[in-house]
């Protein structure tokens, strides 16, 4: 989907459309302490971005319309939208809140009949939702992934098998999945800025500097994705993770994240009907450090005060002014049907 939240607000309300619109934390007039959710395009253009600090955010772009998320509402957006792709699959792999691989191949072979399916798929989504969304269609999910954000918002890519090399290597290497920031800048010391570069780099040097991963680099890079697309028979977990703009040593910060994170997935299980025993916390430092803590409470519960308070205990050792954060996640599991009483773990 297209700045899904922020899509989904201007459609509630017509009066803001054309504008930018920030979804995350009160601003308060530039001191605000949390992080931005989503921004529409408008919003982008003066340089403000997910996880960004709102009050950089404000800086950026005062005169934005800044809203506080709504989380039932995507949350419905989301599940009229799902049911509708997933009409169209043979296999359905939802990812977050908007947005899903579908393999398409019991159904056609042939690139330009897959092509089709994704145009009904954008017209119906379109028609029955008033929102937009952008669809990548290529021979694995790697290239169908690249390609989905390939022409945003509203776009249709095709990528053929053959051509797959050919349409990655002038992108920028960050637009490999799982290259994050550190990683390119790591490979940026090698002489590596785009995707074409990193597909002609050796690939044993790779697999010393980066381990198993340096292999799994260089073949998303020759466009080699040999991973499935995974029907998930019921929900084992949910969680929820976001990577700050800047590292950052703010104990309100980081808190204030978390506590969205925890609204994020508690309106996930929510709209999945389940209730959960075990949070989990994970937390990485600058320095790509990770830790990860579980609790397991005495009693099934789907309440979000019971998931931030023990989200909250779990964080608060790792909080340190002399260690700055990277990333803070979420992850519920030990889940139990509230509708069937029945375990799914």
């Amino acid at each position: 989907m297209d700045h899904f939240y922020t899509a989904v607000e201007e459609r509630e309300r017509p009066e803001i459309r054309g504008k930018p619109v920030i979804v995350g934390a009160d601003p308060k007039g530039g001191r605000g302490r949390g992080v931005v959710s989503t921004s529409n395009y408008p919003a982008r253009k003066a340089g403000v971005r997910s996880g960004m600090p709102i009050s950089q955010a404000w800086r950026l772009c005062p005169e934005a319309v800044y809203l506080p998320p709504n989380f039932p509402l995507y949350e419905q957006a989301s599940s009229e939208i799902m049911a509708i792709a997933r009409g169209y699959a043979c296999k359905f792999e939802q990812w977050g809140i908007d947005e899903a691989f579908l393999d398409v191949s019991c159904k056609t072979g042939d690139l330009s009949e897959a092509q089709d399916i994704a145009s009904k798929i954008k017209s119906e989504i379109k028609e029955k939702e008033n929102l937009t969304c952008s669809i990548g269609v290529g021979p694995n999910k790697l290239v169908a992934k690249v390609a989905s954000d390939f022409q945003k918002p509203d776009g249709l890519t095709v990528v053929r098998e053959g051509d797959a090399g050919a349409f990655l290597a002038p992108l920028p290497v960050r637009k490999l999945l799982w290259v994050g920031r550190k990683t390119e800048a790591k490979l940026k010391t090698l002489g590596v800025e785009t995707i074409g570069d990193l597909a002609r780099y050796d690939a044993s040097a790779l697999t010393v500097l980066f381990g198993v991963m340096g292999v799994q680099m260089h073949l998303n890079a020759l466009g080699i994705d040999r991973s499935e697309v995974e029907e998930r028979a019921g929900v084992k977990s949910v969680s929820h993770e976001t990577t700050f703009e800047e590292d950052t040593s703010d104990a309100v910060v980081v808190l204030q994240a978390l506590d969205r994170l925890c609204m994020d997935v508690q309106k996930e299980a929510e709209a999945h009907h389940l209730l959960f025993k075990t949070v989990t916390l994970k937390l990485r430092y600058e320095n790509f450090e990770t830790h990860t803590r579980s609790r397991t409470l005495p009693f099934l519960t789907n309440r979000l005060r019971d998931l931030q308070k023990n989200a909250k205990e779990l964080a608060q050792g790792y909080l340190r002014p002399d260690r700055k954060v990277r990333l803070i996640g979420v992850r519920i599991s030990r889940l139990v049907s509230a509708e069937k009483q029945r375990t799914l773990v």
